[in-house]
């Protein structure tokens, strides 16, 4: 009986564990949107617009997009949070 209630006690905590462990890979693996966009006017285009130097745009991070246009955002992806264990979430622009 002893063993029994061992192996039972060794499974729920790798279980646990494994859960724990992917609950963490998940929060600190979030990455925030990525947008090309006009730096000017802040209209989104192609991604081929910012994957060369010729390009006219830039990526932008976070933010949400209304009629064709972003905004709560920034093009400084550090500025961008996208949260995890005890983070608010919030961005800056």
């Amino acid at each position: 009986m002893a063993v029994r209630r061992r192996r039972l006690r060794s499974g729920t905590v790798l279980l646990g564990g494994m859960g724990v462990l992917a609950a963490t890979l998940t929060a600190c693996g979030s990455e925030p949107d990525r947008r090309c966009v006009d730096r000017v006017s802040k209209d989104v285009l192609p991604d081929r617009e910012c994957d060369d130097d010729t390009g006219t745009g830039r990526y932008y991070y976070g933010g949400r997009v209304s009629d064709g246009k972003v905004t709560d955002g920034s093009f400084d992806k550090s500025a961008v949070d996208r949260g995890g264990f005890g983070s608010s979430g919030s961005g800056g622009g």
